[in-house]
Order: C-alpha cells, then sequence, then structure tokens
C-alpha cells in the first residue's frame, strides 16, 4: 500500500482550464463543469486528461486519473528539449525553441503548465493559430512527442548506413 502512495506522490497535477457547461433542459439549465489537467513527473513523463462532473473538485479528480492513465515518455536533453519542433493539433500550432540554461520558460499558460509537468526548465514557446486551451495542450503534447534525442537519431542514421552498405 505505501508503495502505491509513493507511485502517485512523484506526479504533479497543473489544472490549465475549468470550463462551466450549461445543457438546457425542460425546468431550465443544468450546470456541468469540465476540466483539463497535465499530470507530469518533471522528467520526460507527461499526460493529459479531460474530466467532466457536476461539481469542479470531482471533475479535477477525474481528469487527473485520466491523465495518469495516458503517460507518455519525452525525449530531453538535460533541461532543455533536443531541438526545435513545431506541434499541431486541429487549429492550435506550438513552436518550441530549445533556450540557454537559466533562461526559463517563455510560454503562456496551457504550454507553460505543459512544460512544467514534463520538466523542461528552460524553452521558448510561441502559441500560433488558436488560444483554445485544449488545443494548445495537444499541439505542444504533439511537439514533445516528436523530439528525438541525439542517440536515437545516431541509432537510426547509423542502422541506415549499415543498409546501403549491404
Amino acid at each position: 500500500m505505501a508503495e502505491e502512495f509513493a507511485e502517485q506522490t512523484e506526479y504533479i497535477d497543473k489544472i490549465v482550464h475549468v470550463n462551466r457547461v450549461a445543457k438546457v433542459v425542460k425546468g431550465g439549465r443544468r450546470f456541468s463543469f469540465s476540466a483539463l489537467v497535465v499530470v507530469g513527473n518533471r522528467a520526460g513523463r507527461i499526460g493529459i486528461g479531460l474530466g467532466k462532473a457536476n461539481e469542479v473538485p470531482e471533475a479535477i479528480r477525474k481528469a487527473i486519473d485520466k491523465a495518469k492513465k495516458s503517460l507518455q515518455t519525452v525525449a530531453l536533453a538535460g533541461t532543455t528539449i533536443p531541438h526545435s519542433v513545431l506541434g499541431h493539433y486541429g487549429a492550435g500550432k506550438v513552436l518550441l525553441k530549445p533556450a540557454a540554461r537559466g533562461t526559463g520558460i517563455t510560454a503562456g499558460g496551457p504550454v507553460r503548465a505543459v512544460m512544467e509537468a514534463v520538466g523542461v526548465a528552460d524553452v521558448l514557446t510561441k502559441s500560433l493559430g488558436t488560444n483554445n486551451p485544449h488545443n494548445v495542450v495537444k499541439a505542444a503534447l504533439d511537439g514533445l512527442l516528436q523530439l528525438r534525442s541525439k542517440r536515437e537519431i545516431a541509432q537510426a542514421r547509423g542502422k541506415q548506413r549499415e543498409g546501403m552498405r549491404v
């Protein structure tokens, strides 16, 4: 039991957006809430989740549970990212550029939450297209998943060259 608790505390969660949703019914409006949450371990693992419920805390809890189930690994280079990349999702585009140590996170709200959760401390970003938090977060995640470490690139090129020689 203690091992499970230790595993859960290593992840941090950032609430990106909470939205009140109205459903029009015969007697008036029914309100519920949706929460967009980013979960990460600050060491290259990140997941995003969307939870919906009648109360805000319950929506956030559901979103955190979904995010923990959708964790993915990202290639990092120390405190920054290995190379520049452009992530897309819907109308959202997010440009991510590596930065020198000590620069910090130059990013808006949704992208900042993603970068803090994944463990990137020095990065330059620009959100292009939409400002919808859902699409911006998913575009940032798409960009992070496109990243390749120097080792992965060298390995791919090494295999390619061996194939050509044969």
